[in-house]
């Protein structure tokens, strides 16, 4: 009997092996046993018992004729493909790739420092990485600001997805649970809510009012809706309680181009000297305590001062609208008479007294708005504008008409413009959104025409407005319409104006003039004195102050840095340039200057004796001091 045993193999091998058995069958008779075992069964062909087979073997082709060594070639170019494709699939999902479109906040880097992640702008995801940009919602200093023309990425995050040399920031899916939260800016302030509550009779009061006036709560948070974001960036950059966001709210109302009539400006409420203090440039061009980066920079190094001073944040906001020495004397006066030094315990004026409830108010609205039957608009927790580079002067009416924004918006952003133009050398960047600021950078460099049409000229000498405006080569009434001069005033040597600028001008206003420039002005004619007295218990308007001594309301807003229709409040000081022989009718007035000699001789004898001259004119009278001498009779 003839038997064949085929060892265990692959399937080509076992073909290989019943070929080899067929052969064999011609010589001998016999039919194949085959095996039912699994693959790795030995398979035995008995040729003297023919039986039917289970199963057919498939009929030969060129690949079931090939040798076992292509076989297994097959299977090692297949193991290698397979272990590319394994490659590749991990190369995609290795960190700093492409996330999925649909799913933004996988692809949030988590910044070590911040509580919260700051997801990107549902626009921003479909702008072009390599704009020129930086995004502000921290502040300036930590935000790198591109020059038109640069190649850098819009943010960090951008530019670093777009360098390979440079490593890519760790990223980390968020509980699907928080998403809500963590692109809510709302939600981000109330998880940083760190002050003591306050409660109180006040607290509900103010309350009650903001609760009453719906459209004017929208109206502010709206207005807010596109600072609040940086502001929120820098508060935790430094780790302060986030109720120190909303401080604006009481302070101006998130209006960054508020003035009050104590000359308070801006979105942080800037007196003139505390902004000096804090580096806040104020001069013909612009006003810094109006400028969004630089006076929330200020107030919050203000804040952190005050806070490092008296140790409680309540206090410190009562320095802040009280200022630093009124509530060091009420603290000192309550730890003399044995009273605790808490904020609600001082004697403070009302003002200051209301301060922090209403701030508290705010919190509470905050955190509760339906409670108070308002609703807060919807705020995304990621940056309203951009910084964008400013190289050359420029008007602001062009600068907005390139970004494609209303004037007024542009203003709303860069509210520190004094004049018409942007002085390349002291503002070096404006606010923008992202896509005006895009539209910005695209337009720019495409304008065919004068950047700008104003400049800035010095007086050499003291001069007559007539001939500085004869010098300039512009009628004295737009010389004095377009810098606000008065009449029948003097511009004093190194006066600065705004004056048309030539086409043909190609240098711009240096640094110098931009940082320090100043309207310097002095009566004309006759000789004058400064009168100073204080405004009466009902306040008096600037206008009413000028009738009164015939002057305009343009010089007495000039000389007391207020506006021709502004108003003096209870109490506050006012000064007058008045000529020597007036004096205000019924009002204290300031000393005048010690005189000596004849002239204060002059000045104390009454009104109808006349004043003796070197060479008094004969007198007639029993008082006169001129002898007549009578000849004698002859």
């Amino acid at each position: 009997m003839l038997s064949w045993r085929c060892s265990p193999g692959d399937a080509g091998a076992l073909i290989d092996c019943k070929r080899r058995w067929q052969a064999a069958s011609e010589r001998e008779i016999g039919s194949p046993d085959c095996g039912t075992g699994s693959d790795n069964a030995a398979h035995d062909f008995s040729l003297p018992t023919p039986q039917p087979c289970m199963e057919e073997p498939p009929a030969m082709n060129a690949r079931d004729r090939s040798t076992p060594f292509a076989s297994r070639f097959r299977l090692v170019l297949a193991l290698v493909l397979a272990l590319a494709l394994v490659q590749l699939l991990l190369g995609c999902a290795a960190p700093g790739a492409a996330q999925s479109p649909d799913d933004p906040l996988s692809q949030v880097p988590l910044t070590p420092g911040l509580a919260t992640p700051t997801p990107p702008s549902p626009s921003a995801a479909a702008k072009p990485p390599a704009v020129a940009l930086s995004a502000t919602g921290a502040g300036a200093s930590a935000a790198p600001t591109a020059l038109p023309g640069s190649g850098s990425g819009s943010d960090t995050a951008a530019s670093a997805a777009t360098d390979p040399s440079s490593p890519s920031p760790p990223r980390a899916r968020l509980d699907p649970e928080q998403d809500a939260q963590r692109i809510d800016l709302w939600q981000r302030l109330r998880d940083g809510f760190r002050l003591q509550d306050l409660n109180g009779d006040l607290v509900r009061k103010w309350e009650q009012y903001y609760a009453s006036q719906h459209e004017y709560v929208q109206r502010i948070t709206q207005r807010g809706g596109r600072y609040l974001f940086h502001i929120t960036e820098e508060v935790e950059k430094r780790g302060m309680p986030t109720e120190l966001a909303l401080l604006p709210f009481i302070e101006s109302a998130f209006n960054p181009q508020a003035m009050s009539s104590a000359r308070a400006s801006g979105m942080w409420q800037f007196m003139p000297a505390t902004g000096k203090d804090f580096d806040l440039r104020q001069n013909l061009f612009r006003d810094d305590r109006r400028n969004v980066l630089a006076s929330t920079r200020a107030a919050l190094d203000y804040l952190q001062r005050l806070h490092k001073i008296f140790g409680d944040w309540h206090l410190a906001l009562a320095a802040y609208n009280w200022g630093q020495g009124n509530v060091m004397r009420a603290v000192q006066r309550n730890q003399r008479s044995g009273r605790d030094a808490e904020y609600a315990l001082l004697e403070m004026p009302a003002e200051t007294r209301n301060y922090v409830p209403k701030l508290q108010a705010v919190k509470n609205i905050v955190l509760d708005p339906e409670r108070f039957g308002l609703k807060l608009p919807a705020l995304e927790n990621h940056p309203y504008f951009l910084t964008v580079g400013i190289e050359r002067d420029i008007d602001v009416s062009l600068a907005a008409q390139l970004a494609g924004l209303p004037l007024e918006e542009f203003r709303q952003l860069n509210p520190q413009m004094n004049k018409p133009v942007i002085l390349a050398a002291g503002t070096t960047q404006v606010l923008l959104p992202y896509d005006n600021a895009n539209r910005f950078l695209r337009e720019l460099p495409g304008f065919n025409g004068p950047l700008a049409s104003w400049t800035a000229w010095t007086a050499p000498r003291t001069l007559r407005v007539e001939e500085a405006a004869r010098l300039i080569g512009v009628s004295e009434a737009q010389l004095r319409e377009v810098n606000r001069i008065p009449p029948r005033m003097l511009l004093k040597v190194g006066s600065t104006l705004l004056v048309p600028r030539s086409p043909h001008m190609h240098h711009d206003v240096s640094g110098h003039v931009a940082d320090n420039a100043s309207l310097l002005l002095a009566p004309e004619g006759r000789a004058t004195r400064k009168v100073a007295f204080k405004a009466g218990k009902q306040g008096e308007s600037v206008a009413a102050v000028a009738r009164r001594y015939k002057l305009s309301a343009a010089a007495v807003a000039q000389w007391n840095n207020t506006t021709a229709g502004g108003r003096f409040r209870p109490g506050q000081q006012v000064v007058l340039m008045l000529p020597a022989a007036t004096a205000p009718v019924g009002r204290k007035t300031a000393a005048p200057a010690a005189r000596s000699g004849k002239a204060a001789a002059a000045a104390k004898k009454p009104p109808n004796q006349p004043v003796r001259s070197r060479a008094p004119a004969a007198r007639t009278g029993p008082k006169s001091s001129v002898k007549t001498v009578t000849p004698p009779t002859r």
